[in-house]
């Protein structure tokens, strides 16, 4: 039976969690490692500056006073005996559309399963409601996973309406959207009066064509966007290749 690790980033105790838990159970030998807390928009952080405490809970989960990919880490490196043969995270409490995933703790501990040489899908509910519309799913490709070749060090960005499963529409397969600048922060005074800022909301869909993330949401898809690790913009290293030559010509 397959090994999978699950975790994510809005805590061990998320209903997320829980739901991904629950759906998955038929389909392999399960370890849940998540965060002690809330961990949204970590990204793919490790902690450097102290050691991490791994605690067992009483439901069998266990969870880390670190960020999503501390968990991944500590999940598959040695921890335990064995390594799990795929990292699932989530199900994430909202989308992970776009430019969302260069923030995202939920993408982060599955691209961390994927950079120690492990096969990894990220999980995201456009919504909070259904998770269990999501965790079926996560569940049917989970249980197709072996039969999926990815090239190295990529990983599958899940994203599910949050509508009963019924209502979805089918699976599309997207690339990145993009969004637009973020809006400005929020400045607010705390109860001694001092001036502090909430980052505020992300900004508004700058490309959400027919083939992205976010079309395929808006029309009631799920959409499942591959995702590589590698953030070289090969199609400009002519061009900087060229400007270098010649400032060193200049």
């Amino acid at each position: 039976m397959r090994k999978l690790l699950l975790s994510n980033d809005d805590g061990v105790h998320a209903p997320g969690l829980r739901a991904l838990h629950d759906a998955l159970s038929a389909h392999g030998r399960l370890r849940v490692v998540a965060p002690d807390r809330d961990k949204s928009g970590a990204s793919n952080s490790l902690t450097l500056t102290r050691p991490l405490a791994l605690t067992a809970l009483d439901n069998g989960f266990y969870c880390v006073d670190g960020t999503p990919a501390d968990c991944v880490y500590l999940g598959v490196n040695g921890v335990w005996d064995e390594k799990p043969d795929l990292v699932i995270s989530g199900i994430n409490h909202g989308s992970n559309l776009g430019d969302d995933v260069l923030y995202s703790g939920t993408v982060a501990a599955a691209m961390e399963g994927r950079n120690l040489g492990m096969a990894a899908i990220a999980v995201s509910l456009c919504g909070a409601r259904y998770f269990e519309t999501a965790g079926r799913v996560a569940a049917t490709l989970v249980g197709a996973a072996e039969s999926l070749s990815l090239p190295p060090r990529s990983l599958l960005n899940v994203n599910v309406p949050d509508v009963p499963w019924e209502d979805i529409q089918g699976v599309r397969v997207t690339r990145m959207g993009y969004r637009g600048p973020a809006a400005q922060p929020m400045k607010v005074k705390d109860p001694r009066g001092r001036e502090r800022y909430w980052i505020a909301a992300v900004g508004d869909n700058a490309d959400d064509g027919a083939d992205t993330d976010f079309a395929a949401i808006e029309a009631g898809y799920v959409s499942i966007t591959p995702l590589q690790t590698d953030l070289t913009r090969h199609a400009a290293l002519d061009d900087v290749r060229n400007w270098l030559d010649a400032l060193s010509n200049s």
